[in-house]
């Protein structure tokens, strides 16, 4: 994975909108994968699901507590994706209080797919869900690869750790420390 573009996708999104009245204020917004990645170094990170417990209860909350962290180390953005509509991507980041953080809705799993990732989780009743991992993400171009193990259609576990900010964030340290010793 490491030296691969991300793939060019156009995800369907939703934005406030105050023009528009009512309790939805939103309209549909598209945005390409340059919109998020180009000129920017970026961790992005993928999970199975919103509202997930892992996802849910550590993974996200833990990235947003760590953003200033990330920040120091020269990331721009954090993206959480998932194979997810925009409707939930913007429920759960409004239900986990987000302010860093954002979310990307990768509704029909084609960014999940192209970058390999797309896995079935029928088990579960999910159908076809991301694998979790993360990435750092320079300029489009994947330089660091956190990829959980056992990669597998309707895996048994819900493999975390490689994936988890902590893991992520010392890697990025120790990677820029290598970088500016160079």
């Amino acid at each position: 994975m490491i030296g691969k573009k991300v793939p060019d996708v156009t995800f369907k999104t939703r934005v406030r909108d105050e023009s528009i009245e009512g309790p939805n204020p939103f309209r549909w917004e598209d945005k390409t994968t340059k919109d998020y990645f180009a000129g920017k170094k970026v961790v992005l990170f993928s999970l199975p699901g919103a509202f997930t417990p892992t996802c849910s209860t550590y993974q996200l909350p833990d990235f947003e507590k760590l953003y200033p962290d990330f920040q120091n180390s020269g990331v721009d953005e954090i993206y959480c994706i998932s194979v997810n509509d925009a409707f939930v991507m913007n429920a759960w980041g409004k239900g986990q209080g987000l302010e860093n953080v954002k979310l990307i809705p990768d509704g029909s799993g084609e960014f999940t797919r192209k970058m390999g990732m797309l896995v079935c989780k029928d088990n579960l009743g999910f159908g076809m869900r991301s694998w979790r991992y993360a990435a750092i993400v320079d300029d489009g171009v994947v330089t660091l690869w956190f990829e959980e193990p056992g990669f597998e259609d309707n895996c048994e576990t819900d493999p975390y750790g490689e994936s988890a900010p902590q893991n992520v964030l010392e890697k990025l340290v120790a990677a820029v420390k290598g970088d500016q010793a160079a």
